[in-house]
């Protein structure tokens, strides 16, 4: 992992001025020199996040993502340093990413029941992963049942709904934990793992009818 003294030396708030109001004029070097100077911030931010499992490097490439997005929008007019906005942008960026890793890394979303099979047995995207080439008609007909998971909704309540989307990152919706929805629909942990119980009954049901 590189140490942040390796990194360019950050702008004064005076130098930072001076080549915002030259990158405002079109000048693209003054743009570079933004970006190079605010590297080390971009190392900070993703120091926070760094473990054995994460490489750093990926970090860094995703936080200069962020750093990059702040130097083209910042809004001189606001009144503060371009450091405050990108370390907010560089922050998202790094969240950003580490919630889709999560979403694609979950058993859960691998071993969930999607469907049945003619047989009635309840069918995985694991199942569907591990098919062979004799199976893949079969696979065709279940991912065609797996479209109509849209339809299937309407057996939900709002608030069912409301559960499923967000506990499973479905349908536009961002994924997150039991905890997190009860916290943002002010309820208890146990009556949203009630709800998301009754909802997924009731979608095998409709999947399977």
């Amino acid at each position: 992992m590189r140490q942040l003294k390796t990194f360019p030396k950050p702008l004064s708030a005076k130098e930072e001025r001076a080549y915002l109001a030259l990158y405002q004029q079109g000048d693209q070097a003054a743009k570079d020199t933004l970006i190079e100077r605010n590297m080390r911030l971009v190392a900070h931010i993703a120091k926070k996040y760094h473990s054995a499992e994460r490489d750093f490097d990926d970090l860094l490439s995703t936080g200069m993502v962020g750093l990059i997005k702040a130097v083209n929008t910042f809004n001189t007019d606001k009144g503060s340093r371009l450091a405050t906005y990108a370390a907010k942008c560089i922050d998202n960026e790094i969240l950003m990413m580490l919630r889709s890793e999560r979403k694609h890394s979950k058993d859960i979303s691998l071993y969930e029941p999607l469907g049945f099979d003619a047989e009635g047995k309840e069918i995985s995207f694991f199942d569907v992963m591990e098919a062979d080439e004799k199976e893949i008609p079969d696979r065709i007909v279940l991912i065609q049942d797996i479209a109509r998971l849209d339809e299937a909704f309407q057996y939900l309540k709002p608030k069912e709904q409301t559960v499923i989307k967000m506990r499973y990152g479905i349908l536009g919706s961002g994924e997150f934990t039991q905890r997190e929805i009860a916290n943002q629909l002010s309820m208890s942990r146990s009556y949203v793992s009630r709800i998301e119980k009754a909802a997924l009954e009731k979608l095998r049901l409709a999947m399977k009818d």
